[in-house]
């Protein structure tokens, strides 16, 4: 079968690319960097059914929106992520699951040399297996070890490379002999676009209780600010309330001052005894007839003895 045209080939990229903005309401931009094309048949495979992969040049990217920002304004919030070697992921399903099916779906690789490290990296102590002839590897490392049995073996624990900075040449080399792939790459999810929203997908672990945490926290900080300046606000208002009614309380008890609300609190002072549950009193006659009955048993063991007909010596 002939191959299309480029021309004929960027315009249906960019009616493709129109058309999944349409019918899915929700796309994560992801980051592809050190993603091969195996890999990448592996994560379109797991996000079928629930999403589609789309992949391009930044400039036909940019291209295809603003050609269509004139049936979808929104989509200009887009442009300014649409940078380095992104892509797009679009869904109509649940934002979270699809989000771990994205990252769970990773490959372990090798450390290169030049390569920016995204984790700490650190050789736990062991017998490397290694021959006393590659010890020139560890010692360019400043990593301490010992001849074990013919072998190299590293005596202590080292921070191999630190995050975010270039992966040399010597520690790659080190942790290729040792078979050791620090790094797992996948797709990198980068910003996410909702009902016209762009944010950054830490959004998503937020929860319903943290909202409300935060919600709580900013009503009691605008009704301390309220009550302070004497400001009265729907926050506050509850609280003018509650103080002001007991001051009342206050007054009453101070006075001779009546009303419905302060009969009890006035009663209570005037006859403090009245309010003693009886529970109590009931509780504590059943321990003094418990210990009277503990106290009677031993003269009970005593007569039994006498009752025996003889006596120690007998």
């Amino acid at each position: 079968m002939p191959r299309e045209d480029r021309a004929t080939w960027k315009a249906n990229y960019f009616l493709k690319l129109v058309q999944l903005f349409d019918e899915y309401p929700k796309c994560f931009i992801v980051g592809v960097d050190n993603v091969g094309s195996k890999q990448m048949q592996q994560i379109r495979a797991s996000l079928r059914g629930l999403g589609v992969v789309l992949m391009g040049k930044n400039t036909m990217m940019r291209k295809a929106i603003r050609g269509h920002l004139e049936s979808n304004p929104d989509l200009e919030k887009l442009l300014p992520h649409i940078k380095g070697n992104v892509g797009f992921v679009f869904t109509k399903g649940d934002l979270t699951e699809v989000r771990e099916t994205i990252l769970k779906n990773k490959v372990a690789a090798p450390a290169k040399a030049g390569a920016i490290a995204p984790v700490d990296v650190f050789v736990d102590a062991h017998n490397t297996g290694l021959g006393p002839e590659k010890t020139s590897f560890f010692q360019a490392l400043s990593i301490q070890t010992k001849i074990a049995r013919g072998t190299i073996e590293i005596l202590s624990k080292v921070h191999l490379i630190k995050k975010e900075e270039k992966v040399g040449a010597s520690e790659a080399a080190l942790l290729n002999m040792l078979k050791i792939y620090p790094f797992s790459y996948g797709l990198k999810i980068q910003q996410v676009c909702e009902a016209g929203s762009v944010f950054h997908p830490n959004i998503l672990d937020i929860t319903t209780e943290d909202i409300l945490t935060r919600f709580s926290e900013g009503v009691r900080r605008v009704a301390s600010v309220c009550l302070q300046i004497g400001y009265p606000s729907q926050a506050s208002v509850p609280h003018s309330i509650i103080n002001g009614f007991k001051r009342l309380l206050a007054v009453a008890c101070a006075t001779e001052i009546k009303f419905k609300e302060a009969e009890q609190m006035k009663a209570f002072l005037a006859d403090p005894s009245a309010f003693v549950v009886a529970a109590p009193a009931a509780a504590a006659d059943g321990k003094d007839e418990k210990a009277e009955e503990k106290a009677a048993e031993p003269e009970e063991e005593e007569e039994s003895d006498d009752d025996m007909g003889f006596g120690l010596f007998d």
